[in-house]
């Protein structure tokens, strides 16, 4: 099989690969801000409307809202994406696939009943057309939220990871690019710990509390996709806190500003845990862990 690679230092660009609206918000909208800021290109892939989800915030849960939800919450990414500095944002095209034995579950048209290839070629033609050096997507989470559509994220990023470089794989999905490196978002057992302690320590009820009790939570064991020792690379974001807040709260449906992402002063938070961290799943470089950089060995 042919792959090509990279001869030459290109431009550095980040792929994120994310399933719905606010989940570039959630999880790593500090890290992007902070390579938009230090001039590095970088692209958002959403690859569902997220149409099944429910309005959280009560203040805007009424009629008109929910019927109106796709729309919303489009715009809702369209003004989060800025907030972050992404350069360029695609929608791969897909609806939400809600969760397990839901009606919507059943589409057709969802992202996880997509066929594989289909989205995969989707976002091969993305790869291709950005020519990133590192893409983030998600790892496969059994243990504490296997939404549908993050499960197919892990499947489509990795098999697109793997095809990008291939000028067997997709011939019609433009000149082969091959990634150097992929990793996956998530939230370490420390960082959960770090922030309950911190609500602990002002008299506040930590909403980490039901997961420090879950099973899962509670094992650190090497396997367990919490426990810390997965977690290869951690990226200071202390100078983008109020950056991953003001998207956040872009996300007016998701996200209830006297709520679960706003408890926390950005000043706690830097005291506290002021990383977002990652595992490295794949690389084509030479890399030391543990890493402060997701370009670490790129020339």
């Amino acid at each position: 099989m042919e792959r090509t690679s990279p001869s030459a230092p290109a431009p550095r660009c980040l792929l994120q690969v994310h399933a719905h609206p606010d989940d570039e918000a959630s999880k790593g909208g500090g890290t992007n801000a902070r390579y938009h800021a230090e001039g590095v290109r970088c692209v958002l892939v959403t690859c569902t409307g997220g149409e099944a989800g429910e309005v959280l915030n009560p203040a805007i849960d009424t009629p008109e809202t929910r019927a109106n939800l796709a729309a919303i919450r489009a715009e809702e990414l369209r003004e989060s994406a800025e907030i972050l500095g992404y350069d360029e944002v695609y929608l791969l095209g897909y609806h939400d696939s809600g969760m397990p034995d839901t009606e919507v579950n059943a589409r057709p048209d969802n992202f996880a009943n997509a066929p594989l290839a289909e989205a995969t070629e989707r976002l091969v033609r993305i790869i291709r057309a950005e020519r990133p050096q590192v893409i983030i997507a998600y790892d496969e989470d059994r243990e504490w939220y296997p939404h549908p559509d993050h499960l197919r994220v892990h499947e489509v990023s990795v098999a697109a990871f793997d095809a990008a470089g291939s000028a067997d794989a997709f011939p019609d999905a433009g000149p082969p690019w091959q990634p150097l490196k992929l990793y996956f978002c998530g939230w370490s057992r420390r960082r959960v710990v770090a922030l309950h302690d911190a609500h602990l320590e002002l008299s506040l009820e930590s909403p980490y509390a039901r997961w420090l009790e879950h099973p899962n939570w509670a094992s650190d064991a090497p396997d367990s996709v919490f426990s810390d020792d997965r977690w290869t690379t951690h990226i200071d974001v202390s100078d983008y806190l109020s950056h991953r807040r003001a998207a956040l709260l872009a996300h007016r449906t998701q996200v209830d500003p006297e709520g679960f992402w706003m408890t926390l002063s950005d000043e706690t938070i830097r005291a506290a845990f002021p990383y977002e961290e990652y595992r490295l799943a794949r690389t084509l470089v030479d890399t030391e862990i543990p890493e402060d950089d997701l370009f670490a060995g790129i020339p």
